[in-house]
């Protein structure tokens, strides 16, 4: 079989089994996030923290418990990895100094994951589990949380109320995560992954040398890593590691929870504003932009147009032989457009074009579908945006979900697609300007910018993956990149929960006929259409200086 064939077979099967999961999965957790009964253990957890579960929350008391939870979780992580070599199951690691400390607390507790540091030879197997693997599930859980209010502020009317943030964490984690990544772990280490708490082996290799190869709970955390579109590895190579990803049918496996609940959001949103169809819409777009960008993902990389690659039929720099280049190419494009990060081959040495996918993906604003949570609530801003932008060329207030879109609602939602842009290109200018960012660079010329420039946009995106090429581990770059994480995150969760607050005060406005179908394709056209554009527009200047200009050299 062809590589091409191969490939095509590859992502058809992860199609057939995304429409097979979507209803179901989306269906069950509608169910989670609109019941009224909360469990023996959920309760138990409420008593614990102190709250009512059943007393609704405004806006703004739902994005102080956002907040709140999300500063607690970051200084314990941070704690954790500095007291380190004082904590069982250390590994006799010693402590995580304090610039990459503060990064990965940082990064975790994002649902970034960025890592500038190998987790095999830095992290002990209790910072892991306790402190990683933890936020993995959790920084996931509090995306779905901001969807799920936002949702309702679509859905409710005349109302302040946007649900309980600790009931949608607490039920997220619990009755969604959870079970999936037992379920999902049992399938790894039927893979091949590695479950174990043993430290360093020495071991030699074919040429003779030895090396420390480190065991661990790997297969427990990489299918929450995947699952909660995190993307932290286990090993510096991440999901390129054989203790991680063991064959291409475990390759298939986690891209396909990587896109699991992303995909099946939508189904929950359609089934919360009683209107199926709108959900089917939402999808509809994600699947257009996902399947797009795959295809050309691995167009570029099997048919790179350098003399290496063209001589041996693909681009294999950089790639595992296990996987090949089709299934190497999907699991870029499937990290980049949803908020994963996890990797299994190595963008630094994709070709030019290919690379700029990758990069091009994360512009998007990772709602093809995105991140978990994230990339509902971005591709739902984006329908506000679509629907102002049809209202303005036909001289109509717009209307979305029967809530009116006026001059808060409109502001809010600019401010939301403004904030990564901002960090992107501010960022990447300072790192370009500066001689700690430029002292990093290993390469030079529009490829060495293309390393800077995606490693802005990973952390500012909350995605996490990198290109290589640059060495991050320095003070100026943990100080600098975190700071695009945090800001990357927290901003644009504000202005969703404004957003929905605003939305859940309104009476709903009757259907007209001159209300614009937002269930049709002729909706979803315009939601792809202006997705692109606002990306190229505010990207492609950024684009042409890198990629572009390597790609067309």
């Amino acid at each position: 079989m062809s590589p091409t064939v191969a490939g095509a077979v590859f992502v058809v099967s992860l199609v057939l089994a995304m429409v097979t999961v979507h209803k179901p999965l989306g269906d069950y957790m509608y169910r989670v996030y609109t019941g009224v009964r909360h469990s023996r253990v959920e309760r138990g957890i409420y008593r614990l923290l102190g709250v009512d579960a059943d007393a609704g929350q405004r806006w703004s008391a739902y994005a102080r418990a956002v907040l709140a939870f999300s500063v607690i979780s970051l200084l314990f992580l941070y704690g954790l990895q500095r007291l380190q070599d004082e904590l069982f199951l250390s590994l006799g690691f010693p402590p995580v100094t304090d610039h990459i400390a503060w990064n990965t607390a940082v990064s975790f507790v994002t649902n970034t994951n960025w890592q500038a540091y190998s987790g095999e030879s830095t992290m002990g197997h209790l910072v892991q589990m306790a402190g990683l693997a933890v936020q993995n599930f959790v920084s996931a859980a509090v995306g779905m949380a901001v969807a799920m209010a936002l949702v309702r502020g679509f859905a409710r009317s005349r109302t302040e109320d946007l649900g309980n943030f600790w009931v949608d964490l607490v039920r997220g984690t619990i009755r969604i995560l959870l079970p999936i990544a037992v379920v999902g772990a049992l399938v790894l280490v039927a893979g091949g992954l590695v479950q174990n708490f043993t430290g360093p082996h020495e071991i030699t290799t074919l040429g003779g040398a030895t090396q420390n190869m480190t065991g661990g709970p790997v297969a427990s955390q990489e299918v929450i890593k995947e699952l909660g579109t995190n993307g932290g590895g286990f090993y510096n190579t991440n999901s390129a590691h054989p203790f991680e990803n063991a064959t291409s049918w475990t390759n298939w496996v986690e891209i396909f929870l990587i896109l699991l609940i992303p995909f099946a959001l939508p189904r929950t949103f359609g089934r919360m504003v009683g209107q199926v169809r709108q959900g089917y819409a939402i999808v509809a777009v994600m699947g257009v932009i996902a399947v797009a960008s795959v295809i050309l993902a691995n167009v570029f990389e099997l048919s790179g147009n350098a003399t290496v690659p063209q001589a041996v039929g693909a681009a294999m720099e950089g790639k595992d032989v296990r996987f090949g280049v089709a299934n190497s190419a999907t699991f870029g494009a499937a990290t980049t457009l949803t908020s994963t990060g996890a990797v299994d081959s190595f963008h630094d040495s994709y070709t030019p074009l290919g690379g700029m996918m990758t990069m091009f993906n994360m512009m998007l604003g990772e709602v093809a579908p995105g991140g978990v949570g994230s990339g509902l609530y971005g591709m739902l801003i984006l329908a506000v945006i679509t629907v102002f932008v049809a209202g303005l060329m036909v001289g109509r207030t717009p209307e979305y979900l029967g809530k009116k879109i006026g001059a808060r609602e409109i502001k809010l939602a600019s401010m939301y697609f403004l904030v990564t842009p901002v960090l992107v290109l501010i960022g990447t200018a300072a790192a370009m300007g500066n001689e700690a960012g430029l002292a990093a660079m290993l390469n030079s010329g529009p490829h060495g910018f293309s390393e800077i420039l995606y490693a802005f946009t990973s952390a500012s995106n909350n995605n996490g993956s990198a290109f290589g090429g640059v060495t991050v581990n320095t003070p100026w770059y943990d100080i600098a990149l975190g700071l695009c994480m945090l800001f990357g995150r927290f901003l644009p969760i504000i202005f969703v929960l404004a957003l929905a607050g605003s939305l859940a005060r309104q009476s709903p406005v009757p259907e007209s006929a001159g209300t614009l179908p937002t269930y049709r394709p002729q909706f979803v056209g315009m939601v792809v259409g202006v997705t692109v554009v606002l990306v190229a527009l505010t990207f492609l200047p950024a684009l042409a200086l890198g990629p572009l200009a390597e790609g067309l050299s």
